[in-house]
């Protein structure tokens, strides 16, 4: 007669693991998936040691977290993987490799390496992780990934020689490495001002260009308002100046949508108020007779 499994046997979350892995993978079934494993991970308690023969605590924990991230990430609701996942683990130190790897990974691939920022170094530092096997390659992975892309070349540096699990020919490796990104940062600063200082005096000559061009119009309709005040006294000149304005924009084809064509929209805008109070001063209405 078999005997009824022992207490610490995680036999409910692996049947739960199991079939969040179907539900992912065969059936994408992302929601049913995340329920799963959120119960599995619920019903696992403290975990406890691996113990020989079973699978262990540790093992369904993580593996039922790697799924639950997958799950997330197909429902695009990657925001929510760091918070999930720290809910069964309470701090960054915890977190097991594989599932600090895929956050690293994710969270790079989104473009928001800096949520990782706190929580990696945080799980670097902690001597206990040091021993790890992985720590290495998470190390690198932690440099590439998040520090180096956000400028941190300082803490990169920092990160390493605190490291006394390297030794000094590692620690070189490493150095070496972050000096050479840090090359290609500032290569790349460079770069972007030498545009940003060419792109200014062109804009500036093109304002120059418009703004003889507005000036001459709006003289043009000046005169043409003045010929017209004796009948038409009574017409909205400014109104009649926007919409003027308005359809000079149409004609030199500026983009509002283009974020680089506001800040030229806004000077064109200033030039135009300039160009009012000098070519059309304050024409004043005859007084009205009874």
């Amino acid at each position: 007669m078999r005997g009824e499994p022992p207490a610490w046997a995680p036999g409910p979350a692996a049947a739960l693991l199991e079939e969040a892995a179907d539900l992912l993978v065969l059936h994408r079934d992302f929601a049913a998936a995340l329920q799963r494993c959120e119960a599995g991970c619920d019903s696992l308690g403290p975990v406890p040691g691996p113990v020989p023969g079973q699978e262990s605590f540790a093992e369904v924990k993580c593996s039922l977290c790697v799924v639950g991230i997958q799950a997330l990430a197909e429902m695009n609701r990657w925001r929510e993987v760091l918070s999930w996942v720290l809910q069964y683990y309470h701090v960054p130190e915890h977190l097991p490799p594989k599932v600090l790897e895929l956050c690293l990974l994710l969270y790079s691939k989104v473009g928001e390496p800096q949520v990782m920022l706190e929580v990696g170094s945080s799980w670097l530092r902690a001597h206990g992780n040091q021993r790890l096997p992985e720590f290495g390659s998470l190390l690198e992975l932690y440099l590439a990934q998040v520090l180096l892309p956000l400028g941190r070349f300082e803490g990169a540096e920092e990160l390493v020689r605190g490291c006394a699990v390297f030794d000094s020919e590692q620690q070189l490796e490493f150095l070496g490495t972050i000096g050479e990104s840090r090359c290609r940062w500032t290569q790349q600063e460079e770069t972007r001002s030498a545009a940003e200082e060419q792109q200014d005096p062109a804009t500036e000559t093109l304002l120059g260009v418009l703004s003889q061009k507005l000036l001459t119009m709006l003289t043009l309709l000046r005169r043409a308002l003045r010929s017209m005040s004796n009948h038409f006294y009574l017409l909205p000149y400014k109104k009649m100046l926007l919409a003027t304005f308005l359809l000079y924009l149409v004609v030199v084809r500026l983009d509002p949508a283009s974020p680089t064509s506001l800040p030229f929209i806004y000077k064109l805008v200033q030039l135009f108020r300039q160009a009012w109070a000098a070519v059309l001063p304050p024409i004043h209405r005859p007084p009205i007779r009874d």
